[in-house]
């Protein structure tokens, strides 16, 4: 016994926490970490002007949060557009006030200095397809008083995407390993399909679980940290680093 103790100890300090050190180690390297009063908020680039795109548009974008915190964790949040409105609409949840914010913040834009990733993108009738159910889901979001927001397990940001996701399955996309809450139980159950539909996973109040799926790979969350394997594009998923591969 003492000796596969041993063995997950190292396993443990290996998969989960050598692969923050390294993230922290990268972040105090950096030499833009600016204060977050002045970090650049401005547009990536990641989308055209509304009012020259005729087409619906559906966007989820993540991106590294705030100072030190970015080490370990990502904040990910919602476009939409329907088709022939002329501005966006963004979604944030966020620990300040009411926690569902919209349009405080540019539709791409960097999150507090930090460039997002795309995570998933639709455009014409297969956005404008989406747009009902991604509405309805944000209108009757079960976490959306003032108090509602938790940093840690959940729900947070990453949370309340991942609900927007799982009302859409065939969005066929994952979050990545540094959205921490992204497997916080919105739905209170602890066991179900993951949100692309293409899996299950078991989850006990985002502090431990285990999802399976082609989308999202083969994930074990500790204390919201994900380490596992991406399967459908061949790549490791680590706490802190995110996913290494193809």
């Amino acid at each position: 016994m003492t000796r596969l103790l041993r063995i997950a100890l190292l396993v443990f300090v290996i998969v989960f926490l050598a692969p923050i050190a390294v993230s922290a180690a990268l972040y105090y390297l950096r030499n833009d970490i600016a204060d977050w009063r002045t970090a650049d908020r401005s547009s990536a680039g990641l989308l055209r002007p509304a009012a020259q795109n005729p087409e619906a548009v559906v966007r989820v974008f993540s991106a590294r949060t705030v100072s030190w915190r970015g080490i370990i964790a990502s904040h990910s949040w919602i476009v939409v557009k329907g088709a022939g409105d002329r501005a966006y609409k963004r979604f944030d949840y966020t620990a300040w006030g009411m926690p569902i914010w919209v349009d405080r913040f540019v539709p791409d834009g960097r999150w507090f200095g930090s460039t997002p990733e795309l995570v998933f993108a639709a455009d014409g009738a297969e956005a404008e397809r989406m747009l009902p159910r991604i509405r309805e889901t944000i209108a009757n979001y079960r976490y959306a008083k003032l108090g509602d927001y938790h940093l840690w397990p959940g729900p947070n940001s990453n949370t309340f995407v991942a609900a927007v996701m799982s009302s859409v399955p065939e969005m066929r996309a994952s979050l990545p390993a540094t959205a921490i809450g992204k497997d916080f139980p919105y739905d209170g159950r602890w066991a179900g399909p993951t949100p692309s539909g293409t899996g299950f996973r078991i989850n006990l109040g985002g502090y431990l679980g285990l999802t399976v799926g082609w989308v999202e790979g083969v994930e074990v969350n500790i204390l919201g940290a994900v380490a596992g394997l991406d399967i459908r594009r061949p790549g490791l998923k680590l706490p802190g680093l995110g996913r290494l591969g193809v």
